[in-house]
């Protein structure tokens, strides 16, 4: 068997939304002073690493932290990458939407005009497939695990690929890395500026780390 793939998840850098707890959808924000200060911290981290390919998320905070950590001239914009689109409740914290809707809660109540957490643990799927392909490079026998052989691995057998994204979309990846439902994304807290990486443990799917902030 050749090298492993990893997924190195990164959420982008604070906003004034994230910042406030509102969910922000679709909404296109850029990065408070804080959030691009992390961003740069979280690129001394990762410098010298190196990634067999980069995908990133259109929306422009996911774009601005890819920039500043260094991988923007690498990065592969993935619209599955973007965040849960949250319908009427875009903007809103969940205490405003609490107060007319009691006891709300995004994971498990519907999201009116907007996306149903199947929805979005479907396109995460098509993430992890992307990501597995682009791990496996045009000389691959890789097997259905995902385990790949091939010649973008950093010399310790292990391929890695970064995704910069976004809280939920990858709260919901790492819970369809690891087989479990959509839903199982609400277990996993993520804040902003930070890594996690979702690997393996023999023949089963893992999260390796979680939820690594970085500050200056």
């Amino acid at each position: 068997m050749g090298g492993v793939t990893e997924l190195w998840l990164i959420r982008h850098g604070e906003t004034e939304w994230s910042a406030e707890g509102r969910h922000t959808g679709r909404t296109d924000l850029p990065l408070t002073a804080r959030g691009r200060e992390r961003a740069a911290a979280l690129g001394k981290y990762l410098a010298g690493t190196k990634f067999a390919a980069v995908l990133c998320s259109p929306l422009r905070r996911a774009r601005e932290t890819c920039e500043i950590a260094g991988f923007g001239a690498q990065a592969v914009v993935d619209g599955n990458l973007c965040e849960w689109d949250y319908g009427v409740y875009e903007g809103k914290t969940t205490q405003e939407i609490q107060a007319e809707i009691p006891g709300w809660n995004v994971w498990k109540d519907p999201i009116v005009g907007g996306e149903t957490v199947e929805h979005v643990g479907a396109r995460a799927d098509a993430v992890i497939a992307r990501a597995l392909s682009a791990a496996a490079g045009p000389r691959s026998d890789k097997s259905d695990l995902g385990h790949p052989s091939s010649v973008a691995d950093a010399g310790d057998g292990v391929v890695k690929v970064a995704l910069f994204g976004h809280a939920h979309i990858l709260r919901i990846l790492a819970a369809r890395w690891v087989g479990v439902e959509a839903r199982g994304g609400a277990l996993l807290v993520l804040e902003t500026g930070s890594l996690s990486v979702l690997g393996w443990e023999r023949e089963t799917r893992v999260i390796l780390r979680w939820n690594r902030g970085f500050e200056e």
